[in-house]
């Protein structure tokens, strides 16, 4: 058992402690070594107390016993040792004689194939596959118009209601801490404003909405709100109107896992396509760690620590757009 001496000096002399006398009965526990390789330089006693300590770490494993781990390791220690799953999976890879992945999905995922690829020096390209078309490095992404094309059907029969109650209708869609999902859903149905999470930071937009008096030609609106904690949501945000703004008859429709699903575009289908083609390509010209990303229309390579760090900006001309269209 190999082992380094990171341990929280604190304890040592209780750990040490735990191995003598009738306090070595609670240590039987504990896993015994096989193979023991320690610094032969280090005093007595300090090689007893790292021996308990390796002990300990082994044992949470073998247990799954996280206070072990805790009294054991250093309060700043990392551990680098990659996750089993990971490990078992790169296993599998190797069963199977698969010489490279694809990874399709939004940040997450390719931050795990980045980590993936690095551990095991691996090939992985990535496509963006997420509706919040939030990856840096590419106009847009796979499911996006598919979802918006969704919201757009969902606004045009809510609008029904609106129109004939005279309501003012808050419509929560995802998109977690980016708007374009509000801000071109509320474009393509006609909706009156879009409150999004890029400038709920910089202003108001609640405030600023009804000082400007946007009913003033219509009998009834409708207001797209990207989910965030930054925006509060539309629960969040109908609930001020109610106390702010009591003169507004107000309600609140959440789209959910409406948005994910349904039969994909004839963009997005096509956009998957070329993408997957282009990263078969990739491939084979010994491209890893890049995400296919399309500007102007163009297939491009943008490597995964800048697809996944970098915000992607949102277009203000837009914000306009929907302001004069919504008069």
């Amino acid at each position: 058992m190999k082992y380094t001496t990171c341990f929280r000096p604190a304890i040592a002399a209780l750990i040490f402690a735990g191995l003598s006398g009738n306090a070595i009965s609670a240590q039987g526990e504990r896993v015994q070594p096989k193979q023991l390789i320690v610094d032969k330089s280090l005093p007595q006693m300090q090689l007893k107390t790292n021996e308990a300590v390796a002990r300990d770490y082994a044992t949470f494993w073998n247990t799954g016993n996280e206070t072990l781990a805790r009294d054991a390791l250093a309060a700043n220690f990392v551990d680098k040792t990659p996750p089993e799953g990971r490990k078992q999976a790169y296993d599998k890879l190797m069963e199977h004689g698969i010489d490279a992945l694809v990874a399709i999905g939004g940040d997450g995922t390719l931050t795990g194939a980045r980590i993936f690829a690095q551990e095991f020096n691996y090939p992985i390209v990535g496509l963006p596959g997420t509706i919040d078309n939030d990856l840096y490095g590419t106009d847009i992404t796979i499911g996006y118009d598919t979802a918006l094309n969704t919201i757009m059907e969902c606004v045009d029969k809510i609008r029904d209601t609106a129109t004939s109650h005279d309501r003012l209708f808050f419509i929560e869609v995802m998109g977690r801490d980016a708007g374009f999902l509000a801000l071109n859903g509320a474009i393509a149905s006609g909706a009156e404003a879009a409150i999004i999470p890029e400038i709920s930071m910089e202003k108001d937009q609640l405030a600023e909405m009804i000082e400007t008096g946007f009913r003033k030609s219509k009998n009834s609106s409708i207001v797209l709100v990207a989910e965030s904690e930054v925006t509060g949501g539309a629960m969040g945000v109908a609930e001020r109107v109610k106390k702010e703004y009591p003169q507004f008859d107000v309600r609140v429709s959440i789209l959910g896992h409406l948005q994910r699903g349904g039969s994909p575009t004839a963009q997005d289908r096509i956009l998957a396509t070329r993408m997957g083609v282009a990263a078969v390509d990739a491939l084979l010209d010994d491209q890893r760690n890049v995400m296919m990303g399309i500007q102007n229309d163009e297939i491009v390579y943008v490597p995964f620590s800048k697809a996944i760090k970098n915000d992607k900006p949102i277009n203000r001309d837009l914000l306009n757009t929907l302001r004069i269209s919504s008069i």
